[in-house]
């Protein structure tokens, strides 16, 4: 090949190279930055959390969830932030940090089975559905529901059931549950919720109006049915929307 073709080809080859770099991102690489970038984040805010880093089967799950094929697809480049992104419908995916941590906070096992309060994006459900046995997801708003509950199945998870309804309500032909997580928030803790959690199970919620000052706090139920909050970190969540 004469000097001057062989360079146009090589050329070519590397435009070639980098167009395709630039279609496909290394997102296996982003999911780790992401990971590390939450970590730093646990020491940060372990007075307030009580955890200083991460529990194994939370980090592996955020390890393995492919979070840019749960967000709008012109958002995909942006999926491993460390921030909330818009999924329409007004409604927004929580930060990763976030997601985290009310996982951890649940202390989620093998073999349980814990109900989400807004499905969103499918992202919150998925991490979980990686620990757990069963998850169980409800969201108010139908298109938000058909599309996660489309692409969590393109993803392969079975172990996942979404259903349009009211949050606020829960599910409880499927309770009681081992862990609740709510990624909305309530301007005060729902009753039914608290009901459908076992004795000692977990419920992670935000707790606040609006406008106001929401707090994520921890509801732990007592055999007596009674339960404990602790607030953990002052945060801002669009609210639960009740059915009508």
């Amino acid at each position: 090949m004469p000097g001057r073709w062989r360079k146009t080809f090589a050329a070519l080859l590397a435009s070639l190279s980098m167009t395709t770099s630039h279609a496909q991102p290394d997102y296996a690489a982003q999911r780790a930055h992401m990971v590390a970038e939450i970590e730093a984040m646990y020491a940060e805010t372990r007075a307030e959390t009580g955890l200083g880093a991460m529990s194994p089967a939370v980090r592996s799950a955020l390890g393995k969830v492919e979070r840019h094929r749960l967000v709008p697809p012109e958002l995909a480049r942006e999926a491993y932030r460390n921030h909330p992104l818009p999924i329409g419908e007004g409604q927004t995916i929580s930060q990763p940090y976030i997601v985290a941590l009310s996982t951890d906070l649940i202390d989620p096992k093998p073999g349980q089975v814990v109900l989400e309060v807004g499905t969103g994006s499918g992202y919150q459900a998925a991490v979980l559905a990686e620990i757990v046995k069963q998850v169980y997801s409800i969201e108010i708003v139908p298109s938000l529901a058909r599309t996660a509950q489309a692409r969590l199945a393109e993803l392969g998870y079975r172990n996942i059931e979404v259903r349009i309804g009211d949050g606020y309500a829960g599910w409880p032909d499927k309770g009681p549950f081992d862990g609740i997580i709510v990624t909305a928030a309530a301007p005060r803790v729902p009753p039914a919720l608290v009901e459908q959690l076992k004795p000692g199970g977990k419920m992670v919620i935000p707790v606040g109006g609006q406008w106001g000052v929401q707090e994520l706090a921890v509801i732990t139920r007592h055999a007596d049915g009674g339960f404990d909050r602790r607030d953990v970190l002052p945060v801002r969540f669009v609210p639960l929307v009740p059915g009508k």
